[in-house]
């Protein structure tokens, strides 16, 4: 059993929960960006929430079932059909042999998931069947013809609904300051916390780059390389903040000013360019 790539859109991926564990080798974590959408997902095709999946950058995805399958598609919010008719995201989807699922552009948000019962069987890399982008290692982008080989689904899917719950143009999520904070002026800090940040078009799975004031550093001088892990907000030599990301290297040698709490890390898997990130502190 498969589905085939008939369009592959503008960058689709298999992913799941990532490798981590594993920086001590100098491999990232990678794994999905939006991992609530995988979770919910895999949950309503009866999967194990750590299966593979598609993880598709805007719309033009088009996959066709070459056998009875039960697929769901989560995370941003758009058009989608099977065979032309619209059909609602977050809810299980049935399609038979020969018809063809197609994900538009999305209205809110910027990645859809898609699951299938059974889950995606591609060969893991140390452990994981998921694509990193810096690295290199996992399956390849998909591309048209491609067969991607569908496990042994479970016996139940769920019937329950899960309508995306994405803000329109602008996100607030939770910042832990520091470890390298105090290479930074209070007045820089205020700005981070403060300032409405604009989504770069640049961003990528390594980082989500933001565009605002510059944060002036308290002190000169560079720093040694130490590990970085998802969600640390990097500062440019330019003063602009980057967000790491799931394909983040394991080191960085730009201060990290703060990191965002672990969770609300999926939410910025779905900023678009242009949107807003605001960030708010966060006491444990």
């Amino acid at each position: 059993m498969s589905l085939r790539v008939l369009e592959p859109g503008a960058l689709s991926l298999v992913q799941d929960l990532g490798r981590p564990g594993l920086g001590d080798l100098g491999v990232g974590p990678s794994g999905a960006f939006d991992r609530r959408a995988l979770r919910e997902a895999n949950h309503l095709v009866g999967n194990p929430e750590g299966a593979a999946i598609v993880e598709a950058l805007g719309g033009g995805l088009a996959l066709v079932a070459t056998a009875a399958h039960v697929v769901a598609v989560t995370g941003a919010a758009g058009p989608l059909t099977v065979d032309g008719t619209p059909v609602n995201s977050g809810r299980v989807l049935a399609l038979r042999r020969g018809q063809v699922l197609r994900l538009g552009v999305p209205e809110l948000g910027l990645r859809w998931t898609v699951a299938v019962g059974g889950g995606i069987t591609v060969p893991p890399v140390l452990g994981s069947r998921s694509t990193d982008t810096l690295a290199a290692l996992g399956p390849a982008p998909l591309s048209s013809g491609a067969e991607l080989r569908v496990g042994v689904p479970a016996d139940g899917v769920s019937l329950e609904a899960y309508p995306a719950a994405l803000a329109s143009g602008e996100v607030t999520v939770r910042v832990v300051l520091g470890p390298r904070d105090d290479w930074f002026t209070p007045a820089a800090v205020a700005d981070l916390l403060s300032s409405p940040w604009r989504v770069d078009p640049v961003s990528d799975r390594i980082g989500v780059r933001l565009d605002g004031p510059a944060l002036e550093r308290a002190r000169d001088g560079e720093l040694e390389s130490e590990p970085v892990l998802r969600g640390s907000i990097q500062v440019t030599t330019s003063g602009r903040p980057v967000v790491l990301g799931p394909d983040h290297p394991v080191t960085g040698g730009y201060p990290v000013i703060g990191v965002v709490v672990d969770p609300d890390t999926d939410l910025l898997a779905q900023v678009r360019p242009g949107d807003v990130v605001r960030f708010r502190r966060h006491r444990a």
